[in-house]
């Protein structure tokens, strides 16, 4: 039996309440209806009466079972936007989040009228900063470097279909030795890992257990792991005037920034809308950056 449109969204939204909010719920539900449909919510709304046909009530009722597994809804459509972008992204990848977006219109803005920059993103996952950063940097060339060749398959596939040319490396940023393949920039960005693995007994099930850990947790007991790792690579690799953009854990965000100071840098702590502090923004104190460590 076909269900009206609207009744299949109340119904998505009720079954999504026994592991979401109401209001997650409901956003969720109305992001399934309008993948099901191919129209915006407003659209269905305003037809009241207009039913799925059986083919749409069948692919329904799949993403229905695949969410009531709590796996996200991002990669039970294989999609998600970030800025002006839509982007495939599955369980080789993290989900990018808003607060990525707001690190993406931070470098956005510094560096838009400086044309033909070089910037490395540091553990790209599904592309999404790189793109950016290539989509609104004028004739910028973009470094999408990750450890994880799933992950690399997943920006190259946004970056085709985005039409968006990206260089590509396959290297790990705690290993030294591999530096010398890295190049020099003008930007380094990173959304590193940062969680500790005791952290895991307060994870929501449906990251723990679906997000990439290699993307989500550090290999030590040292949450600053990757942070003090891309400080050391920065002070070989970024050009004079050169600046380090990172997202952060908000736990550790003001350690990140002592680290940062002491070691030379001018930093700049910026908090996400909710009011978390996110975002670091990292210059050597001269302004024009560490030339006796610059190598290439």
């Amino acid at each position: 039996m076909s269900l009206e449109t609207e009744a299949a969204f109340r119904q998505l939204t009720q079954q999504l309440t026994t592991i979401y909010d109401e209001s997650e719920s409901a956003n969720i539900a109305g992001w399934v209806i309008e993948a099901v449909t191919g129209y915006r919510r407003s659209a269905w709304l305003a037809q009241p009466g207009a039913m799925l046909n059986p083919e749409q009530q069948q692919q329904l009722e799949a993403y229905s079972r695949s969410l009531m597994t709590q796996r996200p809804v991002q990669y039970v459509l294989g999609e998600c936007y970030f800025l002006d972008m839509k982007l495939f992204v599955d369980e080789r990848v993290l989900i990018p989040r808003p607060e990525t977006e707001e690190l993406a219109d931070w470098i956005i803005k510094e560096w838009n009228e400086k044309p033909g920059v070089t910037a490395v993103d540091i553990g790209a996952g599904s592309g999404c900063l790189a793109l950016a950063l290539k989509k609104h940097l004028d004739s910028a060339t973009v470094y999408a470097a990750d450890l994880s060749e799933g992950a690399l398959a997943v920006a190259g596939h946004n970056a085709g279909a985005l039409g968006l040319s990206l260089e590509w490396l396959q290297a790990d940023i705690l290993q030294r030795e591999s530096w010398d393949q890295w190049p020099g920039t003008d930007i380094i960005v990173s959304n590193p890992p940062y969680i500790t693995l005791p952290e895991q007994e307060s994870m929501a099930a449906h990251v723990l257990d679906y997000e990439p850990h290699l993307a989500l947790f550090v290999t030590d007991h040292d949450p600053l792991q990757f942070y003090k790792a891309i400080a050391a690579f920065a002070a070989l690799k970024l050009r004079p005037g050169g600046s380090v953009f990172l997202e952060l854990h908000m736990d550790h965000a003001e350690a990140t920034r002592q680290y940062y100071e002491a070691l030379g840098w001018h930093t700049v702590l910026r908090k996400d809308m909710q009011g978390r502090e996110r975002m670091l923004h990292a210059r050597w104190r001269s302004g024009e950056g560490n030339p006796e460590a610059f190598t290439s």
